[in-house]
């Protein structure tokens, strides 16, 4: 029995439980690494999405005979140049829009509590509320009571909301130092890691790590162009169809779609709020405005951009969204399809591995037993 194969098995993973339960009893040992790695979390993530987006820049540059620092010298100030430009042009129309949300927020909510008062008013809610197991009211009172304090929560938080504004003040300082290494000698860290695999084991090694850098920088490339794309084109229909508060609710947009199937939900959800506040003809335009972007983004731009290089089914994509939200919230979210998809290239190849060294397992036994009986009939001949 201790020799057999499932026992082994067996008894590694009560190993492995034993050292997780020991590991949460001493959890205080670990918590300075935790705060460490919490602390560097961020500016790296920051840091390595911005890499894999400045680096074809870099390399074409390089090409170009420009030394490999002078030529992130040279793509900082373009950057700076272009968020200046952003800033001079799109930052007055952002301050206004915001500015003038901001003061309309109370009349937002008493539009709401006057809507929601109309409502229980209507006809089919009467009915609804003969009968004993619905209740109307109940549902909606604590909605309308908690308005008010919601926005009384708002002052309290300032202190945290400070304290937020530190901490990515702190990302954004350290983020350019951290990425101008990243550029510099980022070519150099794959060497370093296959220093430390046997000869054996190189190059296989280097073909993990060039399909896992293939996979993470189409990604990424392609999910901040498309995510741009979208943003601007719902812009310029909001802005068609005279939507208040255009820009803001386009530009929340971009930013949620970098979040598979779920970020358009959630990207519409703002623009729904505003447009039947306004009116409900707003509500059909708003619907139809998102509809005609997604389905251009869908057909015409993601196809082109991304492609087929991930090579993930959309239900798998679905399983691991609802798995990394339930278990990382927004950041899940944000980091499950490329984890996933690194995660299928280190799978994948040691699949491969495993199954070519059981076949040459195979071949070598079957030569080793053809060797066998060639040499057993050849003493058989000789007796």
């Amino acid at each position: 029995m201790p020799k057999t194969k499932a026992f082994r098995w067996g008894f590694g993973l009560l190993l492995i439980f034993l050292i997780i339960l020991v590991g949460t009893k001493i959890n205080f040992i670990f918590r300075p690494l935790i705060l460490l790695i919490q602390t560097l979390f961020f500016p790296f993530l920051l840091a390595g999405v911005l890499y894999y987006l400045f680096r074809p820049l870099v390399n074409f540059l390089q090409l170009k005979k420009v030394p490999r620092p002078l030529s992130i010298i040279l793509i900082y100030v373009m950057a700076a140049v272009l968020i200046s430009l952003l800033v001079y042009f799109v930052g007055p129309i952002l301050q206004k829009q915001i500015n003038s949300l901001i003061n309309s927020t109370p009349a937002f909510m008493e539009s709401i509590q006057a809507k929601i008062s109309k409502l229980q008013q209507n006809e089919w809610i009467h009915r609804l509320q003969e009968n004993k197991n619905f209740d109307f009211e109940k549902g909606t009172d604590p909605l309308s009571k908690n308005i008010p304090s919601g926005l009384a929560m708002i002052g309290t938080n300032i202190l945290n909301f400070i304290g937020v504004m530190v901490r990515t003040m702190t990302v954004l300082v350290t983020v350019p130092f951290i990425l101008f290494y990243m550029l510099k000698e980022g070519e150099k860290a794959p060497r370093q890691i296959l220093r430390l695999l046997p000869a054996m084991q190189q190059e296989n090694g280097r073909k993990i790590l060039i399909d896992m850098d293939e996979a993470l920088s189409s990604y990424i490339q392609g999910q901040i162009f498309v995510s741009f794309c979208l943003g601007t084109m719902l812009f310029i229909g909001y802005l068609f169809i005279g939507l208040d508060y255009s820009l803001i609710v386009a530009i929340f947009a971009m930013f949620t779609n970098v979040i598979p199937f779920l970020g358009p939900i959630i990207a519409i959800i703002p623009a729904l709020i505003i447009a039947l506040l306004h009116s409900p003809m707003m509500v059909v335009k708003v619907l139809v405005v998102m509809v005609v972007v997604q389905q251009i983004e869908a057909h015409l731009i993601s196809p082109q951009v991304m492609g087929r290089k991930l090579e993930i089914h959309p239900l798998t994509i679905i399983s691991v969204l609802l798995a990394a939200g339930s278990m990382g919230g927004i950041l899940g979210l944000i980091l499950a399809v490329p984890v996933y998809a690194v995660m299928k290239v280190i799978v994948l190849h040691a699949y491969r591995l495993w199954k070519l060294r059981k076949e040459q397992s195979i071949e070598e036994k079957f030569i080793q037993g053809e060797n066998n009986h060639d040499a057993k009939s050849y003493d058989d001949a000789i007796l």
